[in-house]
């Protein structure tokens, strides 16, 4: 399943009815967002029968970017039983992702 596009309209109701749901918080302009763009769907496929993976773009949902604190992209924002529980910044490599899902499961 491929990472769903969230925005003002879906995205609290995505984070309440999912156990465990990382949301990217991404920019068309943003060479690292493009450089983690496929990373962040391979993990969306792969994880798909345990996670729920989002993108927003900043771009065009800056009041969700504003309500999380988000002042760099890409943003990860961890979120389990709809609490926000980790963030990370900036294109990390594929295995500091997957272990950090791993970890927050």
């Amino acid at each position: 399943m491929a990472a769903l596009i969230m925005n003002e309209s879906n995205f609290d109701e995505t984070i309440k009815n999912n156990s465990f749901v990382v949301v990217d918080m991404w920019a068309e302009w943003c060479g690292p967002c493009r450089m983690i763009s496929p990373v962040i769907e391979e993990l969306a496929e792969r994880y798909s029968d345990k996670i729920i993976v989002g993108k927003v773009n900043v771009d065009e949902e800056p009041q969700l970017a504003q309500r999380f604190g988000v002042t760099g992209i890409p943003t990860l924002l961890f979120f389990k039983n709809g609490k926000l529980i980790d963030r990370s910044v900036g294109a990390l490599p594929k295995s500091v992702l997957e272990n950090r899902i791993s970890s927050l499961l």
